[in-house]
């Protein structure tokens, strides 16, 4: 199990538009330059949060821009933009146990509980930190350096 590199590279993208939406017209061809990807996945991943209402994309002069302040996005909003979970949840259970078997009969039951509180515990987690609190992060790092 491992979230893809998406949920990095949209974080990325946040970060940049706040830090040079007031410099420079953000496209996505200038973000692949600072993410370091290609511009057609920085366009599938600027969809998602599109679509979910994270940025405001519009063609021309003013380029991509947030739609809320960063402050009010969390990593659980771009976890659930970019891999959507849904009713199965975090954790695919293997899909035929042998019921023959008493742990195959009883596997179910003795997992699904923790399986549910881990994912909980993780969702619960993301909903606490902020992109703005990245940006934070990477702005104290960028005054050090000079």
């Amino acid at each position: 199990m491992q979230i893809t590199s998406r949920f990095t590279i949209a974080v990325h993208i946040l970060c940049c538009i706040e830090i040079f939406e007031k410099d420079y017209i953000i496209t996505s061809s200038f973000l692949a330059g600072s993410i370091g990807a290609n511009p057609v996945i920085i366009r599938t991943v600027m969809g998602k949060l599109k679509d979910s209402g994270i940025i405001d994309i519009s063609q021309g002069k003013s380029g991509i821009s947030l739609a809320r302040p960063l402050d009010k996005i969390s990593f659980y909003d771009i976890y659930e933009a970019l891999e959507p979970v849904g009713d199965e949840g975090l954790f695919h259970f293997h899909e035929n146990p042998n019921i023959e078997c008493p742990v195959g009969r009883n596997i179910h039951h003795a997992m699904d509980g923790k399986l549910k509180a881990i994912q909980s515990s993780m969702e619960n987690e993301m909903r606490s930190v902020m992109v703005s609190d990245i940006v934070n992060d990477i702005k104290k790092q960028m005054e050090f350096e000079n």
